[in-house]
């Protein structure tokens, strides 16, 4: 299965689940801005990559808004070349407004992400010439508040159910890509991966997650990243310009 029918398949089977409080509202982005989540995956799903790069679930301010992983708006528009028509979920949140592409906030997790890909690869095709951006479950959770809720917080009475659904998902598009690793961004999505896959699956490994609610990622993601990337065998490119220049890449110590 192909990763647009992949994900019209979990658009439809995790909009028929149902959340109930503390969960007050419940955004599906691979429905209401599945134009510009389709054109990413178009764009930049290949198969043969080196590695899946799999994140939790959307931010707000990121895929909530453009439909696209860790998809923070000018990233998206500028660096990735999307931009679409985003439609309205059902409900809406007041404290949690869909602009699409209008919205003005911008989403750190996702600046951080597209961000290092931009300066240390050069280019988005440069980049999905060996890695791929998903994420685990499509879903944002919203509490009465406005406030963020995470999967891993659901009762297990919605958690299960949900989880079926997003480890089949993940499974397929494992099995199309054929990545020769699945890199957790953060310990959650790691161990969904570790639990869907099993030991026939590729290997996984985690790096940090750039939520600026972790202390950790606000002391230089960037730098700890790469190092947990270059101590896992991940060769990455010496910069973007050089990259583009074709210049070669930064290994390991003791790699040839």
């Amino acid at each position: 299965m192909k990763p647009i029918a992949i994900a019209r398949w979990l658009a439809r089977e995790t909009d028929a689940l149902v959340f109930r409080s503390p969960t007050a509202c419940t955004y599906n982005p691979l429905v209401y801005a599945r134009r510009s989540h389709e054109a990413y995956l178009t764009r930049y799903a290949r198969q043969g990559v080196e590695a899946i790069l799999l994140g939790m679930n959307p931010g707000p301010w990121g895929m909530a808004q453009t439909g696209v992983p860790f998809g923070e708006v000018q990233h998206v528009r500028e660096f990735l070349g999307i931009e679409a028509k985003v439609d309205q979920p059902a409900r809406v949140h007041p404290k949690r407004p869909i602009e699409g592409f209008a919205c003005t906030r911008s989403e750190v997790s996702g600046r951080r992400v597209w961000g290092w890909v931009r300066d240390r690869f050069g280019t988005a095709d440069a980049f999905s010439e060996r890695f791929l951006v998903a994420n685990y479950c499509p879903l944002v959770f919203m509490e009465a508040s406005g406030r963020n809720r995470t999967p891993d917080k659901l009762p297990a009475s919605e958690r299960d159910p949900l989880f079926e659904r997003c480890d089949e998902a993940l499974r397929r598009l494992v099995a199309w890509c054929g990545p020769r690793r699945v890199i957790g961004v953060g310990s959650f999505a790691a161990g969904r991966a570790r639990e869907a896959l099993g030991a026939d699956g590729p290997p996984i490994m985690s790096i940090l997650h750039p939520s600026p609610a972790s202390p950790a990622a606000n002391r230089g993601w960037v730098e700890q990243v790469e190092r947990q990337l270059l101590d896992h065998g991940v060769d990455l490119p010496r910069s973007g310009s050089a990259r583009r220049r074709g210049h070669g890449t930064v290994r390991r110590r003791g790699t040839r």
